[in-house]
């Protein structure tokens, strides 16, 4: 099963939107999610500092910023 690992912060407007593309996409496919807050992680923070929200399907970025459903529903038909 694919993982998603959404990469996120409190009060994050962005990061809002993309978790409910994620939760639609949800009910349509089977994926197991990973919900990471940056701030608890000087790695993960290090690394995307205010690149968020960052999208990764089993550990490849598909998206920074924003994402569609079919954005995340193509990276998962991926082998």
């Amino acid at each position: 099963m694919k993982l998603v690992t959404l990469y996120t912060k409190p009060e994050c407007h962005l990061c809002d939107v993309v978790k409910q593309v994620i939760h639609a996409v949800s009910l349509r496919q089977r994926f197991r999610l990973e919900i990471r807050n940056i701030l608890d992680d000087p790695a993960d923070f290090e690394k995307y500092k205010q690149a968020i929200p960052v999208v990764c399907v089993d550990g490849q970025e598909i998206a920074r910023y924003r994402m569609t459903a079919h954005d995340l529903e193509a990276a998962l038909a991926r082998e």
